[in-house]
């Protein structure tokens, strides 16, 4: 596929998104355009499509934050996101690699992973699943930015809360013997945790050899806020955006639900079939992600990242 030239991102007009589409999938694409406006040697991520993504509000902001990087909206908030984003690219980079033949991508939202890493067209088939609604929006802007769908790309509609996402899977081809990676990215936190616990006894059961999950998590505590919406590292600012941010997003129908009992990750992971639980804290990407020019750059505690092997 060809990749538009990064320079008229600022300028493209952008339909309005339908209503019903989820808010939160705009507010990460938004994260991901923004950062892939900073030179190759700054940003975190790259993402060219991004930009399509955006209403016209949206892109208002984009222009002003570009050109007064001090504009950024909660940066604190938005290093995270980049480098989660980063993480789980190289995360499927690295699979590839490795001999990966599936790839899915659960709340997939705005993910463009199927159009701009090398590797994925022509040997991996790849499954987006998401809500109707954000898929049928979705749908249409793959077609303007491209002319039609990709033939390695399988558009999977399903309400994660009132139907059983597997079936559909099945439905559109997913086969269970094949090596398959299942990218949960800023989801489960918005599951009940019933849905998250059958999601994870599926993938447990019916994938191949050397399958594996990767996904973000927050604490129990983060949830409730016994112990604040975030740790005491972030930044006032970013504080508030968090608890603005929750209270927007149940406002939207997208609350939080679901956190990961504190200090028990590697537990409740292997105790729903998965083995070697890696989990990565935000010092840790911090290491990987945020040297020389980008040392001083704020990052919230909030986030976590993990991800393991079916057993």
């Amino acid at each position: 596929m060809e990749k538009p030239d990064n320079n008229e991102n600022i300028t493209l007009e952008t339909r309005e998104m339908k209503k019903g589409s989820s808010g939160t999938a705009e507010n990460v694409a938004f994260v991901r355009a923004l950062e892939s406006l900073k030179s190759e040697n700054e940003r975190i991520c790259y993402d060219p499509y991004a930009v399509r993504f955006l209403s016209q509000q949206y892109l208002v902001f984009l222009e002003m934050a570009a050109h007064d990087p001090s504009k950024t909206p909660f940066p604190g908030i938005h290093n995270s996101l980049s480098a989660r984003v980063r993480y789980f690219d190289d995360f499927v980079k690295s699979s590839i690699e490795e001999g990966l033949e599936q790839l899915v991508i659960l709340g997939a939202g705005y993910d463009t992973r199927a159009y701009r890493i090398e590797g994925l067209r022509g040997k991996v088939k790849v499954f987006e699943v998401d809500h109707p609604e954000t898929q049928s929006v979705k749908i249409e802007k793959i077609k303007d930015i491209f002319g039609s769908l990709p033939d390695h790309v399988e558009y999977v509609s399903v309400d994660f809360e009132s139907k059983d996402f597997s079936h559909r899977l099945l439905e559109h081809g997913y086969e269970r013997s094949k090596k398959t990676i299942f990218i949960m990215e800023g989801l489960i936190y918005y599951l009940p945790p019933k849905a998250v616990d059958d999601m994870l006894c599926f993938i447990a059961k019916n994938s191949g050899v050397g399958s594996a999950i990767i996904f973000d998590y927050v604490y129990e505590s983060s949830i409730d806020r016994t112990n604040g919406i975030c740790g005491v590292q972030c930044t006032a600012c970013d504080q508030i955006a968090l608890m603005d941010a929750k209270k927007g997003m149940a406002q939207q129908g997208e609350p939080y639900k679901f956190g990961v009992k504190d200090g028990m990750l590697e537990t409740f992971i292997v105790q729903s079939g998965f083995s070697q639980v890696c989990d990565v804290t935000t010092e840790d990407y911090k290491k990987i992600y945020f040297q020389g020019i980008n040392e001083k750059r704020p990052v919230c505690y909030l986030s976590h990242f993990a991800h393991a092997i079916v057993e």
